[in-house]
C-alpha cells in the first residue's frame, strides 16, 4: 500500500504542476472533467489513502476498489470518497466519462460548523456510491458544470456557490436512500457506538510496516471511553446487533485482506502490523475468520 496521496502529489503525478492557491493554508477546491484522466495515457489510479475528499461521477463499466471491496458499476454511478479509506478505480471500456471534484476538510470547516464525517457516505462504513438513472445524471451533471463554470469565474464570492453546489451534491445523495437508512438514534448507546467506531477506524489503515494496531479488545476501548467495559459491550450489542469483539474482528480481517491483496509485504509483517506477536497465531486467526490461510488468500 503506498503512502497517503496529498494535494501535492496529486497535482505533480497528475499535471506535473501546483496551483498558485495550494500552499495558502486554507480550504482547497477543485473541479475536473473525468474525461481528461482516462485513456491509454492516463497515469494509474493508485490503491492508497488520500488527504482530501472526492466526489466523482462516473459514466460506463468501472471496478472500484474501495478498503476490502471490488465493486462492479455499470452506467452512471455518483461516488464518495473519503480521506479516511484507502481506494483506487480501473476504467473497463473505452468511451467512459465524467467528473469529479476534490476538496479539503477545511474547505467546508473553515466556513461552516458540523464535520463532514458526520454525513453517511463518508462515515466509517458507511456506502459510498449510488447508481443514477438518466435523469438524475443530468443533474447531477448540471451541478459539475456550474463549479467549473464558477472556478473560471472572477466572482469575488464564487468559492461560496461552488460549497453550495457540493452541499447540493450530498444531499440529492442522500435523497436517493431510503429514509430509514439515514436514521440516526440521538440517545446515549448510539453516542457510545459512534466514538468506539471512531476509535478503530483511526488506527486504520495500515501504511507502512511499522505501523501498529494497539488497541485490539473492549477492555482497551473502554479504557480510552472511560466508560466500564460491560457497558460498552451492552451499548453497541443494543446499537448494532453485535459484540464489540465482533467489530474488533471484522475491522482486523478487512484490514488484513487488504494488506494481503495490495502490499507486497509478507505474512510476518503483516501480522505484526496488526498486533500479532506470532505469525502462526495471525494465520489461525485469518483462517478462522475467512477458511483461508493468508497466503491461499493472497493468491485468490
Amino acid at each position: 500500500m503506498s503512502k497517503t496521496e496529498s494535494l501535492e502529489d496529486f497535482y505533480r503525478e497528475k499535471f506535473n504542476w501546483l496551483p498558485d492557491n495550494l500552499q495558502e493554508g486554507i480550504g482547497h477546491f477543485n473541479v475536473f472533467n473525468l474525461e481528461n484522466h482516462l485513456g491509454p495515457n492516463a497515469v494509474p489510479v493508485k490503491y492508497s489513502r488520500r488527504d482530501f475528499y472526492k466526489v466523482c461521477l462516473m459514466r460506463g463499466r468501472n471496478i472500484y476498489h474501495y478498503a476490502d471491496k471490488s465493486v462492479e458499476i455499470s452506467g452512471s454511478t455518483l461516488m464518495f470518497f473519503n480521506p479516511k479509506v484507502p481506494y483506487t478505480w480501473e476504467c473497463l471500456n473505452d468511451d467512459g466519462s465524467g467528473y469529479f471534484c476534490i476538496f479539503t476538510d477545511a474547505f467546508f470547516t473553515e466556513k461552516m460548523r458540523g464535520n463532514l464525517t458526520e454525513l453517511p457516505m463518508f462515515a466509517p462504513g458507511g456506502k459510498p456510491s449510488f447508481v443514477l438513472n438518466e435523469e438524475q445524471d443530468k443533474q447531477v451533471t448540471v451541478l459539475f458544470l456550474k463549479m467549473m463554470e464558477e472556478r473560471d469565474s472572477d466572482y469575488v464570492y464564487k468559492y461560496d456557490l461552488i460549497r453550495n453546489y457540493v452541499t447540493e451534491l450530498i444531499h440529492f445523495a442522500l435523497k436517493i436512500q431510503p429514509a430509514e437508512n439515514l436514521y440516526r438514534h440521538p440517545d446515549a448507546n448510539s453516542r457510545i457506538t459512534a466514538v468506539f467506531t471512531e476509535l478503530l477506524e483511526r488506527q486504520f489503515p495500515i501504511e507502512t510496516p511499522r505501523q501498529r494496531f494497539t488497541m485490539r479488545s473492549a477492555a482497551d476501548f473502554a479504557q480510552q471511553l472511560a466508560v466500564h467495559v460491560n457497558h460498552l459491550n451492552r451499548a453497541i450489542k443494543e446499537t448494532t446487533g453485535k459484540t464489540t469483539t465482533m467489530h474488533i474482528t471484522e475491522r482486523i480481517v478487512t484490514e488484513a485482506k487488504a494488506l494481503l491483496k495490495h502490499t507486497d509485504w509478507n505474512v510476518a509483517e503483516i501480522a505484526c502490523c496488526l498486533g500479532f506477536e506470532e505469525s502462526a497465531h495471525f494465520n489461525n486467526y485469518f483462517k478462522k475468520h475467512t477458511r483461508f490461510n493468508p497466503s491461499q488468500f493472497r493468491n485468490v
